[in-house]
């Protein structure tokens, strides 16, 4: 075989395997229906994936970097970074909105065999626009800042998954959390204060 016919394959397989997620969720993804609908072999599957855990891993990132990494860019001269923030998480939860089948099976990827890959592949694809507009932070709440959003994100994607919260108030919460975490919370946080 030439690499060219396994890369064909492979995008095949991939479609295949990105239309049933996006179609049908996470447990449509099996390995027979893939090969009938992709016109490929078993063997083949097992021979460029070796499991299916790894194809829907392969699947997710191509749809990740196309869809919810694509769009990321620098910060705006002058923007804030609250607003640097909340248009970084727009530009990657947004495409996750309009695709709830893909956010759930995200979340039982990232957390089975390999998907510490996907994790990976977030890091990479938000790190550089990250520091252009964090770079002159405080470390040690830049450090809070990544992990406070970080596992507001997981939490909120869990919750999601589970079915006890709606698609629409991850970015919602997302976006509350930056607000307070850039905010000067001190007046709202004393006794007896007025809400906004």
């Amino acid at each position: 075989m030439t690499r060219g016919t396994d890369s064909d394959a492979s995008a095949k397989i991939i479609a295949v395997v990105l239309d049933l997620l996006t179609t049908d969720g996470y447990d449509a993804v099996q390995l027979r229906t893939v090969a009938a609908r992709a016109h490929v072999s078993l063997a083949k599957i097992y021979r460029l994936f070796h499991t299916r855990d790894e194809l829907i891993i392969a699947a997710l990132a191509q749809w990740m970097e196309t869809n919810a990494y694509a769009e990321i860019t620098p910060p705006e001269p002058g923007e804030s970074v609250r607003d640097s923030l909340t248009r970084l998480l727009r530009t990657i939860f947004e495409p996750w909105e309009r695709n709830p089948k893909m956010l759930e099976a995200y979340h039982h990827a990232r957390t089975g065999p390999g998907g510490e890959r996907l994790d990976s592949q977030g890091l990479i694809a938000v790190l550089p626009a990250v520091e252009l507009f964090l770079r002159d932070l405080d470390p040690g709440y830049l450090e809070d800042l990544g992990l406070i959003l970080g596992n507001m994100a997981l939490a909120l994607i869990g919750r999601f998954a589970a079915g006890t919260l709606p698609i629409t108030e991850i970015l919602a919460t997302m976006e509350r959390t930056v607000y307070r975490l850039t905010a000067d919370n001190e007046a709202a946080s004393r006794r007896g204060a007025t809400t906004r």
